[in-house]
């Protein structure tokens, strides 16, 4: 597979804000279920854990990131804590725009700042308005066409990460990020 273009240095400089969808983008877009105690019912979901070190990178890099899905998952929840994420919107209407909207007039941002990870149709408004508007590889036709880049990998295997590192290395960034987090994972080795 030839090599695709990288992101325009002057379009990731803008990022300030990275938004996520969830299911599809995060997950690959399964929902399990499973018989819980006393004949409630579980919901589960799979998280690729390369994606969650994608965002741990993306925040020590100054860029803040959400959660904007369309479904309430208790799940997404606790996933966004663990890394640290502190917008985490779930609307059952999947309307996203006014969300992503409230964020951006929140923190003073406007939509150049923004780069949103898509997969599916709900997410199309967002994508027309955001500065990056991205799409993993198994995104529907009319995500991929809205994207100016698109991951390699599909969702929920990788594609945040892959994404993130993208990001990064346009704006200069990995090389500074990647060696922060090793260093501090070398403090107290022998050597």
């Amino acid at each position: 597979m030839a090599e695709r273009d990288a992101i325009p240095t002057e379009t990731a400089a803008a990022v300030k804000l990275v938004v996520l969808d969830v299911d599809g983008v995060m997950t690959d877009g399964g929902i399990y279920y499973a018989a819980g105690p006393e004949g409630g019912t579980l919901e589960l979901k799979r998280f690729e854990i390369t994606d969650g070190l994608g965002i741990k990178l993306l925040q020590r890099a100054g860029i803040e990131v959400a959660f904007v899905t369309g479904r309430h998952s208790e799940i997404v929840e606790m996933r966004g804590r663990e890394l640290g994420v502190r917008e985490i919107h779930q609307d059952p209407a999947a309307k996203k725009l006014p969300i992503v909207r409230a964020i951006l007039d929140r923190k003073a941002l406007d939509w150049k700042a923004v780069a949103f990870v898509s997969d599916d149709l709900a997410d199309m408004p967002v994508l027309k308005r955001c500065g990056l508007p991205v799409a993993v590889a198994n995104a529907v036709p009319e995500v991929s066409a809205a994207a100016i880049w698109q991951t390699t990998r599909p969702g929920g295997s990788g594609a945040v990460r892959e994404f993130a590192e993208a990001l990064l290395r346009a704006r200069g960034d990995w090389d500074t990020v990647v060696g922060s987090y090793l260093a501090e994972r070398e403090v107290g080795a022998d050597g």
